[in-house]
């Protein structure tokens, strides 16, 4: 396989930003244009998300340096080859150790189970590769730790997969609440539940079903699920100090894929948790996989002194929004809609109305890391490795919460 020349990319300055979030010209790249040449780990589900945002950020973003698929990696290399056509990688690689040793690979994609990304970052960081990395950032606080130190000593630009808040709705929710205009904030509440592990007969680990398998998930909905609230959440009202939590595991044993046989099942199917904040609000969180006619619904509502604010993913183009001040024979909630082009991100697409889907908080989170390689003291919208660490403080803490039954308090990053 030919290998190209590592070619060093100079700083571009980054795209004018509005309402605190990239709302970048959509002129196409021009003939200047570097490449980031990025070698993505993984062609699964998360794969193809990632995949897809690589391609599309050039076409409606205008960024300093044009991401491409540099190279593809996976074990299966038929399922590779496969993958790599489809999304017009320019190699394979069937080994992630050949991938980020490779001069032409500037950042690498990593799309792999949990017990896998400190190995396959540390192993970045030591080529002095660039990192982006799925959530969560590491099976635990411990393993997190070393990433930070790492990455934060070699100076390389890192990401972390945090993608809800990309979404327009989200956006807009931050900057009202950066704003000020909440005033004091006295509750925030979110959930994410789903109803995929019901069956007794579904197995744990291997493909697709890794997530059941605590060595390699490190934890089930607190980690999968309850890591994207707590992002969002510490996105948008700072940090949790405290947390006192419940967890259960529905079903005691599963076949496991590798042995065939019935063993422990480790992971915790649903969790609730209290928590309170710096700023002083309160908050209740609750995700689980058993909840039955739900396949991925994430909501979160946050209440102020003066306005509240309530965003469903089920309708994730709206932002509902209270506002107190308004006279009392008009007062109620009403709906933002969040596709004008003043709205984060919305102008570099359609026409007022015309909604985004999930795919576009890949595309936009990937622009974000591109603006802030374009202007490094420019303010930044995205979780790198230091940000996703304080999260998995929080998850380390519910867990602990949970096995202890009380409450307590939450590290900070």
């Amino acid at each position: 396989m030919a290998k190209s020349k590592s070619v060093k990319t100079p700083t571009v300055k980054a795209a004018t930003a509005t309402n605190s979030a990239a709302t970048i010209s959509t002129t196409a790249p021009t003939a200047s244009t570097r490449e980031l040449r990025i070698g993505l780990v993984g062609y699964g589900f998360m794969g193809r998300a990632h995949a897809n945002a690589i391609r599309q950020v050039p076409h409606f973003f205008k960024t300093g340096r044009k991401p491409v698929l540099q190279a593809v990696c996976g074990r299966d290399e038929p399922k590779v080859r496969e993958f790599a056509a489809r999304w017009d990688a320019r190699s394979i690689e069937t080994d992630w150790r050949k991938l980020v040793a490779r001069e032409d690979i500037d950042a690498v994609d990593i799309c792999t189970p949990n017990d896998s990304h400190m190995e396959i970052a540390l192993a970045c960081i030591k080529h002095g590769k660039m990192i982006l990395c799925e959530k969560p950032l590491a099976l635990n606080g411990k393993q997190g730790e070393a990433m930070v130190k790492a990455v934060e000593k070699a100076k390389l630009p890192n990401l972390v997969w945090y993608n809800y808040r990309f979404l327009p709705a989200v956006s807009l929710a931050k900057n009202i609440a950066d704003s000020g205009e909440l005033g004091k904030i006295f509750h925030y509440r979110a959930n994410f539940l789903q109803d995929w592990t019901i069956s007794t007969d579904l197995p744990q680990g291997g493909t697709g079903l890794w997530r059941l398998d605590a060595k390699v998930a490190g934890s089930g909905v607190t980690g999968d699920l309850l890591a994207h609230c707590i992002d969002t959440a510490r996105w948008i009202n700072g940090d949790i100090v405290a947390v006192s939590a419940m967890t259960e595991t529905f079903i005691k044993e599963r076949v496991h894929t590798a042995t065939g046989k019935k063993q422990p099942v480790k992971i915790d199917d649903a969790c609730a948790f209290l928590a309170r904040f710096a700023n002083g609000s309160l908050a209740v969180f609750e995700s689980t996989r058993y909840a039955r006619g739900h396949k991925a619904l994430y909501t979160f509502e946050i209440n102020g002194e003066h306005k509240s604010l309530a965003w469903d993913l089920h309708d994730l183009n709206r932002l509902s929004y209270f506002d107190h001040g308004v006279p009392s024979d008009r007062r109620g909630w009403s709906s933002i809609h969040c596709t004008d082009g003043d709205h984060p991100y919305a102008g570099n697409w359609w026409v007022p109305g015309l909604g985004l889907g999930y795919e576009h908080s890949f595309v936009h989170g990937l622009a974000e890391f591109l603006g802030a390689l374009d202007d490094p003291k420019a303010p930044r919208r995205f979780p790198d490795f230091r940000h996703a660490l304080g999260t998995q403080y929080v998850c380390d803490a519910v867990l602990e919460a949970a096995r202890t039954q009380k409450w307590v308090k939450v590290r900070t990053a």
